[in-house]
């Protein structure tokens, strides 16, 4: 097939995935633990986390090896999917829910709104619940602290994680797909759209297992993490600032990307502070790890009411950055077909 021909297959190919993942995001959350690709692939990274007599060795053969491994087991299974499987009307019908399936694992959006939201509500009525809740969002102890500091670690946690879980992997996807049709443009071939999906699914596999890899290792006291932080820092770069630029879109409010640029500075991380400080920013509120940092978005911390908001802020955000990925996939399925 050419020209228009090409087209539909093109676009139900890079799309189709896209769509059923958020799908099964909005309708099941996340995949039974027992079963989920992330938390089994955690588990390989778990043999690791020990002392090592040369760490830094060790951690940087670690954080090349394991996120390679994971781009190219999943990446391949599409690609052989594509290869071996039916076709119809020119999609590849078995590479097509592959591909969703890994989407799906890399990409969380839902668990993360309602843990956040659940945070929220137990901080009015239940604030010892809250402190247990909040566990699955941030690593502070929560001992200590009040319904207002639960509040603005839960806030905290949905802005970052937007970032980290949602907007990276559609990000890393969107890239690993565009690159392949560009490298098939620089080779004078005509872009192939299974091959295009696969690239994008090993993409987006290598930024999962990269930030997974971070989460587990990267602390200071853990010397073996140091390489998988400093590559999650370099593929978290431009998703932490296309997440704040999501935020300040469902928020209405461009300048307060602007405002949040010099608070985003403020927590150690390179990354983490520009969605957290958009959406203090944008919400009107202060949010602050006692001893860490503090970003002054307003005077107040957030009170349930935005803290309410900013669950909804963050979801909303959440679909902007899905219409945005899929924008540039149609566009970039007009590429192959008339390539």
């Amino acid at each position: 097939m050419t020209g228009s021909g090409v087209l539909p297959a093109a676009a139900v190919t890079l799309l189709a995935p896209l769509a059923v993942a958020v799908a099964l995001d909005l309708a099941v959350a996340e995949p039974p633990r027992r079963v989920h690709p992330v938390a089994l692939f955690g588990r390989l990274i778990g043999p690791f986390d020990r002392e090592w007599g040369r760490p830094g060795l060790v951690g940087a053969a670690v954080a090349v090896a394991l996120p390679l491994a994971a781009a190219a087991a999943c990446g391949g299974a599409v690609r052989l999917a594509a290869v071996y499987g039916p076709r119809l009307g020119g999609v590849p019908v078995l590479a097509v829910p592959v591909a969703a399936a890994v989407c799906f694992s890399t990409a969380s959006l839902r668990m993360l709104l309602d843990v956040t939201g659940e945070v929220v509500a137990e901080s009015e009525a239940d604030p010892d619940a809250a402190r247990e809740s909040v566990r699955a969002l941030v690593g502070r102890d929560p001992a200590a602290l009040s319904p207002a500091d639960l509040r603005s670690a839960a806030v905290e946690s949905a802005a970052e994680n937007l970032a980290d879980g949602f907007v990276a992997p559609l990000a890393w996807f969107v890239a690993g797909a565009t690159v392949a049709v560009a490298l098939a443009a620089a080779a004078g071939g005509a872009a192939v759209p299974s091959v295009a999906l696969a690239a994008g699914v090993a993409a987006a596999a290598w930024a999962k297992a990269v930030n997974t890899l971070d989460s587990m290792l990267g602390y200071r006291s853990k010397p073996v993490g140091r390489a998988s932080a400093r590559l999650d820092d370099a593929a978290m770069f431009l998703p932490a600032r296309a997440a704040a630029g999501c935020l300040a879109v469902a928020a209405r409010s461009p300048g307060s990307l602007r405002r949040a640029r010099s608070l985003a500075r403020e927590p150690a991380s390179p990354n983490s502070g520009w969605p957290m400080a958009t959406a203090a920013v944008a919400l009107g509120v202060r949010l602050e790890k006692p001893g860490a940092y503090a970003l002054p978005g307003g005077p107040e911390p957030p009170t349930p009411a935005a803290a309410r908001d900013a669950v909804r802020l963050v979801g909303a955000a959440g679909g902007i950055a899905v219409a945005a990925a899929a924008g540039w996939l149609l566009a970039l399925a007009g590429v192959i077909a008339w390539s």
